[in-house]
């Protein structure tokens, strides 16, 4: 747990609340949405073609939509000055389609109207005509094709071909996994404000406003120095604005530039899910080779990603989900390849865990399907399969050093929960309950933190110090209700010994800190904490070295302390010693910059290191289902997790208790389904089931490992906590294969995700037909 400080002005390893908790709770705080509009402020709605997921446009007659009340504008792609795509690198989304539609929500046109609801009303006005073709829907269909929408890719490590034809027992199998809707609560929204000389201000809702800026500049073909992206908030993003919020800020910037007037484009729910993508879902097929003791000697697992209809990030999010298909286990040898398949549905994209989860899961299947086979335990088959002395080498090449961690979270936490006693109780449960059964797993949790492209590892922050020793705050991260800007600046009050009050953090801006990486792949506190603390370190030592020249006092016998500097025994405020510094023309005023350090991932050769250090973590999930109906709840669940030294606790409580549940719902409730013409079925809260206050665990015990602090110098030796805490719900899935396997040892459950009722239900009459082995 955190040191407990013995001042206000320690303010690191401090539980102290999100400096934005009571405006969110009170509902003062400024999302996009409540940023004063200018006057005279127009509104944007997107237009699409409600009948088709693929073909080409051959008729678009928009005489209706410009001849609707209130109308300004009607945009389409011949209104683009610059470049109609938004794609965060690899190109083809474009911002409004051009002579075809790929999927089913694709926008053709925008509407710019004196209100949102008579854009809106305008929208549904066109026709469109579309010669149609069959769209290519899930990821066998596009197997079938061979449609991909990038090379494929692999892992090789030793023979892996030889060693499963060696091994003792044998297993393959499928597994499918299902994507994720962000379901953030702030929807997708941005508001343009044109300026002098062609400039543009964009407000927009975005974890990466330097991308927000490029995007925005190439279509209005101006230079990136004559728009601003701001940033104060986002109401939640999940990944779900790191390249999404690109094309919606373009057409608001397009809609301005047009019109001379501000122009404000928000999507409601149904729209925002319709047109945005989601979390990558996973057909794995896999063989796995293993001893009668449940020791691996080789896996082949083979990953094939619906994609959509272009290659968003899909590059980056299926090398994680490879990075990540070891978990926490060795594999002697192993093969691990991976598809990119093109179907004809929204582009899938980043969210949290960026394919790491889906990779995960696929190894805890593994584990499952051995244990069950073999009649042992689980747990035991994952510890005897854990990362160790002299099998320490990942299937990329990479060695695991602090594999000592892993195992010692987990036998903590199996010590804490009980984990042999309960095993012993749900058994004899089983036994006695023909309807009801319970299940129990224990899963680790290793999560690699950087991110695997190394040129988005680096930040930048912007500090100010003023004479009343009060400091400005800006950097180059993003704040979405994670609480990144809370534990920046309490490394920056840290530096200067003043109380938290004392600083304040203010919007990000791309005319303050230009040039940033997506605050995404857990790396906000690492990247943009280190790079203030590099820009307060920096005023510290033009302060030191003036009052050193000044008093005539060893720049040793300089200390900062409580609110005040120490110049030698004499205390001065340190707001005094800033105005003498001032009026002898010293700058109090400092960029910090961080690259982490140590990542050498090259892509092509796939050598090198693509992570600084693994985040730990295990979770201990009670669930119990009833086989009648599929239903089920989870009754328990236990958390140890490994933050290092915590930069500040409650923060980091709050992400993994978030993160489990988050991940808890991908794997039970969330569902969505497309119908066979394309067209997504669960576009709002009533199809589409995220996890509410019921389905919290209703025994839901969460500590922080207590760690020695993170073995790399990141910034006060602490761990990242965004994505690591989703996979903690791999123990709920697994929980479930368990309660379900009970009902005929020795057979294998074909469970998929999400396990919902339906899909409960349906392994537990394939378990109960199936014939022993």
């Amino acid at each position: 747990m955190a040191e407990t400080p013995t001042t206000p002005y320690a303010t690191v390893r401090r539980a102290l609340k999100h400096d934005s908790g009571e405006k969110h709770v009170s509902g003062t705080a400024v999302y996009v949405d409540d940023v004063p509009e200018p006057e005279g402020t127009l509104h944007m709605a997107p237009g699409w073609c409600r009948g088709a997921a693929r073909g080409r446009i051959v008729a678009l007659d928009l005489d209706a939509v410009r001849a609707a009340p209130g109308v300004v504008a009607v945009l389409t792609a011949e209104d683009i000055p610059g470049d109609n795509d938004c794609s965060p690198s690899i190109g083809g989304d474009p911002i409004l389609a051009d002579g075809e539609i790929m999927f089913w929500g694709q926008v053709v046109f925008a509407v710019v109207a004196r209100s949102r609801a008579e854009a809106r009303r305008a929208a549904r006005l066109a026709r469109i005509k579309v010669e149609e073709d069959a769209p290519t829907i899930s990821v066998d269909a596009a197997l079938v094709e061979d449609a991909t929408v990038l090379p494929d890719y692999q892992f090789r490590n030793g023979q892996p071909e030889a060693a499963l034809d060696t091994s003792n027992r044998r297993l393959s199998g499928v597994m499918r996994i299902g994507g994720q809707e962000h379901f953030y609560l702030e929807g997708q929204i941005s508001m343009a404000v044109p300026g002098e000389d062609g400039d543009m201000f964009v407000h927009c809702s975005t974890q990466h406003p330097s991308e927000v800026q490029h995007i925005v500049a190439k279509a209005l073909d101006v230079i990136e120095a004559g728009v601003t992206i701001e940033v104060r908030r986002m109401g939640g993003a999940f990944g779900g604005k790191e390249s999404q919020a690109n094309q919606w800020a373009a057409l608001a910037a397009l809609g301005a530039r047009v019109t001379g007037k501000a122009c404000k484009l928000r999507l409601d729910r149904d729209d925002d899910m319709i047109m945005t993508g989601k979390r990558h879902d996973f057909r794995i097929d896999y063989s796995v080779g293993f001893e009668t003791d449940g020791a691996i000697k080789a896996v082949d697992m083979a990953f094939a990603a619906r994609c959509g209809c272009s290659a968003d990030l899909s590059l980056g999010v299926v090398d994680r989900t490879m990075f990540h298909a070891d978990s926490s286990y060795y594999y002697p040898d192993a093969l691990i390849t991976s598809r990119r398949m093109r179907t004809h549905t929204v582009s899938n994209t980043a969210f949290r865990g960026f394919g790491g989860p889906q990779g995960m899961l696929a190894a805890e299947r593994l584990i499952d399907a051995i244990a069950i086979t073999l009649g042992l335990d689980p747990l035991d088959v994952r510890k005897r399969n854990f990362y160790a002395q002299g099998a320490d080498i990942t299937p990329y090449g990479m060695r695991v050093e602090e594999f000592a961690t892993q195992h010692a979270i987990v036998t903590e936490l199996e010590q804490t929960c009980d984990y042999r006693a309960r095993r012993e109780e749900i058994r004899a449960f089983n036994a006695a309950n023909h309807i009801l059964k319970k299940g129990l797993a224990l899963t680790p949790v290793k999560f690699g933190i950087a991110f695997t492209l190394p040129h988005l590892n680096q930040a930048g922050a912007l500090v100010h110090l003023y004479q009343d020793g009060s400091v400005h705050l800006n950097h180059g991260g993003t704040e979405m209700g994670q609480g990144l800007n809370i534990k920046v600046a309490q490394v920056v009050a840290e530096e200067f010994a003043i109380a938290l009050d004392k600083v304040k953090i203010t919007a990000t801006h791309t005319g303050k800190v230009p040039n940033t990486g997506p605050t995404a792949a857990s790396s906000g506190s690492d990247l943009n904490a280190m790079a203030a603390r590099r820009a307060a370190e920096t005023i510290k030592e033009r302060l030191v070295g003036f009052a050193s020249d000044k008093y005539g006092v060893p720049i040793d016998k300089i200390v900062f302390r409580d609110g005040h500097v120490l110049i030698g025994n004499e205390p001065i405020l340190l707001g005094q010693l800033a105005k003498a510094a001032i009026s002898s023309r010293v700058q109090l005023s400092a960029t910090g910059y961080y690259a982490t350090p140590k990542i050498t991932w090259n892509r092509q050769t796939a050598t090198g290191r693509p992570f600084l250090y693994f985040a730990f973590g295990a979770a201990c999930s009670e669930v119990i289902i009833d086989t009648m109906t599929g239903e089920m709840r989870v009754t328990r669940v236990d958390v140890l997790h490994d933050v290092g030294k915590s930069l500040n606790p409650a923060i980091d409580i709050g992400q993994i208790e978030g993160g489990f549940v988050q991940g808890m719902g991908w794997l039970t409730t969330e569902e969505l389904v497309w119908d066979d013409r394309g067209r997504l079925t669960t576009h709002a809260p009533s199809t589409y089931k995220i996890p509410t206050a019921s389905d919290v665990p209703e025994d839901f015990r969460v500590s922080l490992y207590n760690s020695l602090g993170n073995p790399e110098p990141t910034i006060y030796r602490s761990k990242a906590v965004g994505e690591p805490p989703v996979m903690l719900a791999n123990s709920v899935f697994c929980a479930i294969v368990d309660a379900v396997a009970s009902l005929r040892p020795g057979v294998i459950p074909p469970l998929d995700a999400p396990a919902t009722p339906e899909a409960i239900l349906a392994a537990v009459d394939a378990v109960k037909a199936a014939r022993v082995p």
